[in-house]
């Protein structure tokens, strides 16, 4: 399944070659896979590639979003060209419960693009994820550029509305059983029942 980032968050067509997410099944979990074009803007953040880095929004960095639409409750994954990456849990709007969890990233940069692959395990998944959402973010100052799979539609944009991607009501269904077979389960997860204890 693959899908093609196309537009800015609030429906403009993008200005270059639309980023690619790519998700593929895996015993262990859903491999993300990237291909997006390398801005090296803004430059790298100051932490440890390999490793989870708080605040990675503030750079280059795609995001992809998967959730469960009748509870609110879902995961987010930050990965950014430099190598760094991070993973929240949230159950509700904007309320992060769990992060900097563990990721599996590989990183691959050119000059120009740059790919990313991440094992995104089944664990992180809330129960009955059935909707997404992918973003990619670029650029400094005047020159940031939010770009959304799913943007708002333009008609519902407020003057003077900021970008913001913790919309839920713009994500789309995602059926994962595409992905997986029709006879596929979606698996417990412990992580998520220790938010219901």
């Amino acid at each position: 399944m693959e899908f093609l980032i196309e537009h800015t968050w609030d429906g403009l067509p993008v200005s270059h070659e639309p980023v690619s997410i790519g998700l593929r099944p895996d015993n262990a979990g859903l491999l993300m896979e990237i291909r997006a074009p390398f801005f090296n803007d803004p430059p790298a953040p100051p932490g440890e590639p390999g490793k989870p880095f708080g605040g990675l929004w503030d750079y280059e960095v795609v995001e992809a979003f998967f959730l469960s639409d009748r509870s609110e409750q879902y995961l987010e994954v930050e990965l950014c060209p430099h190598g760094q990456y991070l993973l929240l849990l949230l159950s509700g709007r904007r309320k992060a419960w769990k992060e900097q969890l563990p990721l599996e990233f590989e990183v691959t940069r050119m000059e120009t693009r740059w790919e990313g692959k991440a094992l995104l395990p089944w664990s992180y998944f809330p129960p009955c994820t059935d909707k997404f959402n992918a973003f990619a973010i670029h650029g400094s100052g005047e020159e940031r550029k939010y770009e959304a799979l799913y943007p708002v539609p333009p008609h519902q944009v407020q003057e003077g509305q900021e970008p913001d991607f913790h919309r839920l009501e713009f994500f789309k269904d995602l059926n994962l059983k595409e992905l997986t077979g029709a006879d596929w389960k979606q698996p417990e997860s412990d992580i998520w029942k220790s938010l219901t204890k």
